[in-house]
């Protein structure tokens, strides 16, 4: 989205609807063993891990998203990366609770764990694996939302894709309908729900691409379904 002409078809509302969830708490390292079977058939932790499918999670606290070394990543996470995500308590827990919603690229082909207890044992397991587990703090009272929870009213609104067709001219500057992806991420056939959460997560900052989140945060309710029919239509 190169130039902001796409305001002008845009209604202001406020972001009603969607209450943050409380923040992530580490738990119980030892349950998260458990858990982290889970996550084993792609990545690896420890003293000998290295890059599988996915990257290796030693000192994943602390570290700037899409940068180990050698390890292809999709370009969303390397460019939220290149934007300033750095991986901590919040992020994690939001990335691990639903990947797909948290980075719509993402080659993680895993459906997330809901269970927030079990992303706590997780988190708890993965940080022993850092060089000083004990100095990395658990979220801080001013920490962003982790996550968008949204009302089931947002949820069951019925996009008008016509309406979405007239309202993605901006969107289909950069974002290409035939599917491509040329350094940026392909939204044609994104699953309704999934563009729903997400453009929400821009709305809320979860997602940290600060253009988005300014075009997102002008979105009514409806214009979102309506995109998110849209795009989800075409293939």
């Amino acid at each position: 989205m190169k130039t902001l002409r796409f305001f002008a078809a845009l209604m202001l509302c406020a972001s009603q609807g969607v209450a943050p969830a409380g923040a992530a708490e580490f738990v119980d390292p030892e349950d998260g063993a458990q858990v982290f079977k889970k996550c084993r058939a792609c990545h690896a932790v420890g003293a000998d891990a290295f890059n599988r499918t996915g990257p290796h999670l030693n000192e994943i606290f602390g570290r700037r998203a899409g940068s180990v070394e050698e390890f292809r990543y999709s370009d969303g996470l390397t460019r939220m990366g290149n934007d300033g995500l750095v991986w901590d308590i919040d992020s994690l827990d939001a990335y691990i609770e639903n990947p797909k919603a948290f980075a719509s690229d993402t080659r993680m082909n895993f459906p997330g764990i809901k269970d927030e207890g079990e992303r706590g044992d997780l988190l708890a397991f993965l940080r022993q694996y850092s060089d000083s587990p004990a100095n990395i703090p658990g979220a801080a009272p001013t920490a962003t939302p982790h996550e968008v929870a949204l009302s089931d009213d947002i949820l069951a609104i019925v996009g008008d894709p016509d309406y979405g067709e007239y309202l993605s001219s901006e969107c289909t500057t950069c974002h290409q309908l035939d599917g491509d992806n040329d350094g940026i991420p392909g939204i044609v056939g994104w699953p309704e729900e999934d563009f729903v959460v997400a453009m929400h997560a821009y709305k809320e900052k979860v997602r940290p691409h600060p253009v988005m989140q300014m075009m997102a945060g002008r979105l009514a309710n409806d214009e979102i379904a309506a995109l998110a029919a849209y795009f989800g239509g075409l293939e």
